[in-house]
């Protein structure tokens, strides 16, 4: 197998560290609201990954962090601190804020068929593991109290920026945008490893330290979280691609200080989902969110679907006519598939198993080319060969792409060869038509012709009557 390495910038040969086991860390969400499906495109890739070094015989430990505590808003440890802002913003409390998020993620990574990890471990589970790490870098000389805080001291390094060669003039104050002076730091690079003080004087968790009562900085609960679960050396390290400068570079920073040898070998960075208006986020338009995406119809694996027509090094653009295109296809996909009628009495052939199965290895092999991988499942329904043996193809290569091939298939039938989700789009076109009536009722006319133009959008016609509003859709 091949995998492109974020940290040397070119495909290698996959080797693991210890033969056959394969340690794999993947940054978790930061719970303080929902996530959006940009993210999730991120766990989507990170999913196939890991189910296709399973498929490939390897025995995979992967480990996820939950940013329960901290993490402020800007790369310079400046910021709103995001955990209290979800807590003002829904008059909660900080943990009953990070449970209800967390429980939010895992129901969005279920309707997305993306596995729970094997590991995963709030970041409040570990303070002592932070104070150890903290103090043992104190005690090596790579870090540093001034104010309070404990930083990490970049000037004893070799070489910091790992990934890219950035000018140091680039951290400069107001120079980069988010960007804010921390007197405290004897370089602009440096990183907070341990707040005592900072601006956020309401900070609703704190704990003990040798340095006084404070809390973690963001980057140590990666690098902690990682050692305590998989031991001085990793495999592989996933991310967003906004996470390689500078959480993952400072994590190689403290980690390899820390640890005195190479930390991790493989580096693998899904890059944005974007909006035609730039990159998604939470603050940016329409906040796009898995439950967003059901109210408006969709079946949510149309859009693992989507994500999986195009490589996770590419940027993917989202909008509703992609994703429309998509969910088409899948639809279409599955409608093939429910056609089969696999014969009990007929014999796999071995031939085409072994041929059809190698192409879809191989697609996955070339650094998770999924857009092949999908191309590799309509070559199974082009194949001349039976239909059981198609049946147990689609089945194998779907304990990867987990796109509910044959089962979302059995569903067309129970439907009679209409997607189940359609059912779901006819009960939110009848759900905004109730609407639509109550507010013309109220003479609230502005509101009606808002839902009767949301609906056009959708390709849905609506035609008032004596008998009621009655719809068609293109």
């Amino acid at each position: 197998m091949q995998l492109y390495n974020s940290l040397t910038h070119k495909k290698e040969n996959f080797k693991e560290n210890v033969p056959g086991k394969v340690n794999m860390y993947t940054c978790g969400p930061t719970v303080y609201h929902f996530a959006h499906i940009g993210n999730l495109r991120s766990y989507i890739m990170e999913d196939v990954l890991e189910k296709h070094l399973r498929y490939s015989g390897y025995d995979v430990k992967r480990v996820m962090n939950i940013t329960d505590v901290g993490h402020l808003s800007s790369d310079a440890d400046t910021g709103e601190d995001k955990m209290l802002k979800g807590a003002k913003r829904e008059n909660k409390s900080v943990m009953d804020i990070a449970k209800f998020y967390t429980d939010a993620f895992f129901e969005d990574c279920k309707k997305l068929n993306i596995k729970t990890p094997d590991v995963v471990e709030p970041a409040t589970n570990c303070i002592d593991e932070f104070i150890t790490m903290v103090q043992g870098l104190l005690d090596k000389g790579y870090a540093y109290v001034a104010g309070g805080n404990v930083y990490f001291d970049t000037s004893k390094l070799d070489e910091y920026y790992v990934f890219n060669k950035h000018d140091s003039e680039e951290l400069m104050v107001g120079v980069r945008e988010g960007v804010e002076e921390d007197t405290n730091k004897r370089n602009k690079n440096d990183f907070v490893l341990w707040f005592t003080k900072s601006k956020f004087e309401e900070q609703a968790l704190k704990w003990d330290s040798p340095w006084g009562v404070g809390y973690p900085g963001w980057h140590i609960e990666c690098s902690a979280i990682s050692l305590k679960h998989l031991g001085e050396y990793m495999d592989i390290h996933c991310g967003g691609i906004d996470n390689a400068f500078p959480h993952h570079t400072n994590e190689i920073a403290q980690s390899e200080a820390y640890l005195g040898h190479k930390w991790c070998n493989y580096w693998f960075h899904v890059l944005h989902l974007n909006t035609n208006s730039g990159k998604m986020s939470k603050s940016k338009g329409e906040f796009l969110t898995v439950s967003l995406l059901e109210e408006k119809g969709y079946n949510p694996l149309a859009y693992r679907f989507f994500c999986l027509q195009s490589h996770y090094r590419k940027q993917l653009v989202f909008s509703y006519e992609n994703l429309d295109g998509a969910a088409t296809a899948y639809d279409k996909l599955l409608k093939k598939i429910a056609a089969l009628n696999p014969c009990d009495s007929d014999e796999l052939d071995m031939a085409a198993v072994e041929k059809l199965q190698g192409a879809f290895k191989a697609a996955l092999d070339n650094d998770i080319n999924t857009s092949l991988a999908v191309t590799a499942v309509y070559d199974v329904l082009k194949e001349k060969t039976n239909d059981k043996t198609k049946i147990y193809l689609l089945n194998d290569f779907d304990k990867v792409l987990s796109l509910d091939l044959i089962e979302g298939a059995k569903k067309l039938d129970e439907n009679k060869g209409e997607p189940a989700e359609l059912d779901d789009f006819a009960k939110y076109v009848e759900e905004q038509i109730a609407l639509r009536v109550e507010a013309k009722k109220a003479k609230n006319f502005a509101e009606a012709d808002r839902i009767r133009d949301e609906l056009a959008s959708k390709g849905v016609t609506l035609l008032d009557t004596r008998e009621g509003t009655k719809w068609t859709k293109e």
